[in-house]
């Protein structure tokens, strides 16, 4: 039995052994030795469609949230780096747009969620929006991410946000077996104002010493 650990695995239960073994690989945490994991791939598409929006939401999000760009064929980078807090595991994250107009980064927290089956994501460099993840296997064996609710801090409150307000977030991390690499769709929807961010592409990875 492995005793690697992280905030997937945790979250998941026993569903955990639903994932394909390449995917659990990615989401099981460094083994032994090794510490944090890095990624580099191709986003078939990248960006927020809003792009020079994208810059006026980030003053209320704040950095290191909204991309200002939409490109196709963009080169990343993704650096996963997990650590504990309380003996609990937590995942910091950061992922580089090569965009042609300039790079631009977006990073992020995963904390385990308080219900079973839930991940808390913190986007930014500030921390001002919270999002509830469900996580659940799809029938392939991926990691698919959901958003059920979202929060943001006022000052030393946290506010729950309607409905109306909240982006909605899906991801799915996964294994293509013909080409043998891994891939990664995300878009992140507002009611109002439509896809604020999408990215879906594939990338190789690697954990370092």
């Amino acid at each position: 039995m492995s005793t690697r650990d992280s905030v997937f695995l945790r979250a998941l239960g026993p569903e955990a052994e639903r994932l394909s073994p390449e995917v659990r690989e990615y989401v099981a945490g460094p083994p032994e030795g090794r510490t944090a994991g890095r990624g580099r791939g191709v986003f078939a598409v990248a960006g927020s469609p809003l792009r020079r929006l994208g810059g006026l939401l980030a003053l209320v999000t704040g950095p290191g949230v909204m991309l200002t760009r939409y490109e196709r064929e963009v080169p990343f980078e993704i650096v996963n780096l997990p650590t504990t807090e309380n003996g609990v595991p937590v995942l910091h994250a950061e992922r580089d747009f090569r965009f042609r107009g300039g790079a631009q980064r977006f990073v992020d927290v995963l904390y385990v969620g308080a219900t079973a089956g839930t991940l808390v994501n913190v986007p930014g460099t500030r921390g001002r929006v919270e999002l509830l993840l469900e996580c659940a296997v799809t029938p392939g064996g991926g990691l698919r991410l959901r958003s059920r609710a979202a929060r943001i801090r006022l000052g030393a409150r946290r506010f729950r946000l309607p409905a109306i307000l909240a982006v909605q977030v899906e991801a799915v991390d996964d294994w293509d077996a013909a080409r043998g690499r891994r891939t990664i769709d995300a878009v992140v929807r507002h009611p109002l104002l439509g896809t604020v961010l999408r990215y879906r592409g594939w990338f190789d990875y690697e954990y370092e010493e």
